[in-house]
């Protein structure tokens, strides 16, 4: 399922579209204080903590299609409204895509190509004031969600070693080899053990962005990356992309699926933090070889 057009814009598009009462911008955070939004965002966006706007309050579970309905309404979203995401970092921007549209069906989502960084370099103004939002009624367009693109720990457990399965792993080199368990830039959720799961292939999700201009790569070079890994669509049946988690591991979902065309492509959304503290689940990497010494 896609969006009318590529879900890509540019900052140039959106900058047309500024006031535009069909089109709203939400800044998707990092962390969950304000400071970076506060700083200067783009005119007229909204900003959510990641966490506050992909999990549902009580559980670490995604927003379901009414949970979505309600938080998008509250951000002044209807159902004909073009959704627009940016963040500092590109992946949560691919992550409400994956969520928001493909899971729970909002028509047309979108992710500023570059973000905050791409609409700067652009030449367009950044704003500190925070615009009036106006709550909208949402009727949810889905009755369920649609939980197709994701695959679940014991899912993924069944399926080791299996022919024509390959797990990539979007973590930093450091995470995957079990030097850490998180980023390094804060605390965050970790993980009991370190390593990656048995067999996965290290494709951190920063290989796939242009440094210079923090924009994902033309596709024929995203295309070259996944095939240099074994995970283009004739080399593999199932593609399962990982992380901490989560939001790396869609990065790679949207990279394939969404700009790419694949259809092989699911994400492990509990990713690290469930399979490196979960009871059962084999591991490659430093804990794993204290226990055999």
């Amino acid at each position: 399922m896609a969006p009318p057009g590529n879900p890509l814009v540019t900052a140039d598009w959106l900058a047309e579209r500024i006031g535009d009462p069909g089109v709203v911008v939400v800044e998707v955070q990092y962390e969950p204080d304000v400071d970076e939004y506060s700083a200067g965002h783009i005119p007229g966006a909204r900003h959510v903590f990641w966490k506050d706007l992909f999990w549902a309050d009580d559980v670490r579970e995604f927003r379901n299609p009414a949970e979505a309905a309600e938080m998008l309404g509250s951000l002044g979203v209807g159902p004909d409204t073009t959704l627009v995401f940016y963040s500092g970092r590109g992946q949560f921007a691919a992550y409400g895509y994956w969520v928001f549209h493909e899971m729970n069906g909002h028509p047309d989502v979108r992710v500023l190509s570059g973000g905050r960084a791409a609409w700067r370099a652009a030449g367009h103004p950044l704003v500190t004031e925070a615009p009036g939002v106006t709550a909208v009624a949402y009727k949810p367009l889905r009755a369920g969600r649609d939980d197709s693109t994701r695959i679940g720990k014991d899912e993924v457990l069944g399926l080791l070693g299996k022919p024509g399965v390959v797990l990539l792993d979007g973590r930093y080199a450091e995470e995957y080899h079990g030097e850490r368990v998180k980023p390094g830039d804060g605390f965050d959720h970790g993980a009991e053990r370190h390593g990656h799961i048995p067999g996965a292939v290290n494709l951190c999700f920063k290989d796939l962005i242009d440094p210079a201009t923090f924009k994902l790569l033309p596709p024929d070079q995203l295309e070259a990356a996944f095939r240099a890994h074994g995970a283009g669509p004739d080399q593999a049946d199932q593609v399962i992309a990982y992380c901490r988690l989560g939001h790396r591991g869609s990065l790679l979902w949207f990279a394939a699926s969404a700009l790419l065309g694949w259809d092989h492509v699911r994400v492990y959304d509990g990713s690290w933090t469930e399979w490196g503290s979960s009871v059962g689940t084999p591991i490659t990497g430093p804990t794993a070889e204290r226990k055999t010494k």
